[in-house]
């Protein structure tokens, strides 16, 4: 197991690479905000979509959220970028050349 640290906030701990995550779970407190910013979530859709989170945990995660916003944002903008630079670099896949030959997608 990995060492992590408490914060403020009862719910969040952070991993020695800096990361938060919600405790009791090995979810991090980026796919929440993630699901957030690509669904547009409620704390309670979130609960339904996430039913081993407790509504604390959600409210707790988006709290050190609202106050790590800055740092959190610019992670996720790096994660972002990060997986696009390899997506470009694989290029197209076999299969995603063989359905646009086929006229299949565009």
């Amino acid at each position: 197991m990995t060492q992590a640290t408490t914060t403020e906030y009862k719910h969040i701990l952070v991993d020695e690479s800096n990361v938060p995550f919600i405790k009791g779970t090995s979810m991090k407190l980026v796919e929440l905000i993630t699901s957030i910013h690509a669904y547009g979530w409620s704390p309670e859709e979130l609960h339904f979509q996430y039913p081993h989170l407790s509504m604390s945990q959600i409210y707790s995660a988006l709290a050190y959220y609202w106050e790590q916003k800055e740092e959190i944002d610019a992670d996720m903008q790096q994660r972002f970028e990060y997986a696009e630079r390899l997506r470009l670099e694989a290029g197209e896949s076999p299969l995603a050349k063989r359905l646009r030959a086929e006229g299949l997608i565009k």
